[in-house]
């Protein structure tokens, strides 16, 4: 059994000057024959046309859908990215059957090797599908869209946040504030727990602990934690602000300022360290003092003392009388 692959046209059909058709009958002559089918120069000339067309009208067909959606303001960007997707899918599919069609490929040749070669695709790309059907699905159920913010961690463990860029046909692309991408599989967002910030509400809390010392005016110590925090610009004036009191430490009282703020991609650690340096001009201001770890040294008198130091005087005295060597 062979796969016949004619091209429906021929080099007669393309021009009828001598010199061109003489080219075309030697490309057509260099070449050999496997069966019933003839390979030349000629056929993988036209081969290699068909499928050069096929992908540049495809991806003009993808670029054109992609533009195309994004005009359409009415969807939100998952519903955009999932309409493109879909049309993107469509128009390579199509572009594919032109070229079968174009190149006259006998598909019924194809029927005995048909069985093997999807079992053979199914499971070697197996992963392939499964993180292009849970691309599709998250796009769908807009449990994960672009622009979303969801806690990733690296190699070592530690936890970090990104932006998500892109929702790509493998992989979902995210962009952490130290400008680390990472690309994780949309599978894998499927069967595990993903913490996204953005999903319901782009609002975060962030929590500040502050200590101060003891004697401090509890009130006002707490108004001016909540003025420093009304006085950095990202934080939400609704939830407002507040400080609470947490414990009674040693060496001091510890208070936490709780806040809100709704872009979370801009970074945590600079929101908080603004309110810092806010709760520190004010609390200079106002004669609030923050703490440092200290320790208090009490010593009893008694024999053992006194012996102690009578010891070191002799000593003194001893080394004063010697005058210096």
């Amino acid at each position: 059994m062979s796969i016949a692959i004619k091209p429906t046209f021929s080099p007669d059909d393309l021009v009828h000057n001598e010199h061109v058709t003489g080219l075309f009958d030697t490309l057509d002559r260099i070449g050999f024959d496997i069966g019933h089918t003839r390979i030349s120069l000629w056929t993988g000339l036209v081969v290699l046309v068909v499928m050069l067309a096929t992908i540049a009208i495809a991806r003009l067909g993808s670029r054109i859908a992609k533009k195309s959606f994004a005009r359409l303001t009415r969807l939100d960007p998952a519903q955009q990215l999932l309409g493109e997707k879909l049309v993107s899918i469509a128009i390579w599919t199509l572009a594919l059957l032109m070229a079968i069609d174009v190149l006259g490929v006998d598909l019924t040749a194809l029927t005995v090797f048909s069985g093997a070669f999807g079992l053979a695709a199914g499971f070697g790309l197996q992963k392939t599908f499964g993180n292009l059907i849970a691309g599709i699905i998250l796009l769908m159920d807009r449990s994960i869209k672009p622009g979303d913010v969801i806690a990733v961690s690296d190699m070592s463990g530690r936890e970090s946040f990104g932006q998500i860029r892109r929702i790509g046909i493998r992989a979902i692309s995210v962009v952490t504030r130290d400008k680390k991408e990472y690309l994780i599989p949309n599978e894998n967002l499927m069967i595990n727990q993903v913490e996204n910030w953005s999903y319901s509400s782009r609002d975060v809390r962030v929590k500040a602990p502050v200590h101060v010392a003891y004697g401090t005016d509890i009130e006002l110590a707490e108004a001016l934690m909540t003025r420093a925090c009304r006085d950095v610009p990202r934080v939400l004036a609704d939830p407002e602000p507040k400080a609470l009191l947490m414990a009674f430490n040693e060496s001091s009282i510890q208070f936490e300022i709780r806040f809100w703020i709704r872009d979370p991609e801009e970074g945590l650690s600079n929101v908080r360290s603004d309110v810092f340096k806010r709760v520190w001009q004010l609390f200079g201001e106002n004669g609030v003092h923050i703490p440092f770890p200290q320790r208090d040294l009490h010593l009893r008198t008694g024999p053992d003392l006194r012996d102690l130091l009578e010891t070191f005087a002799v000593q003194g005295d001893a080394k004063r009388s010697e005058g210096p060597r």
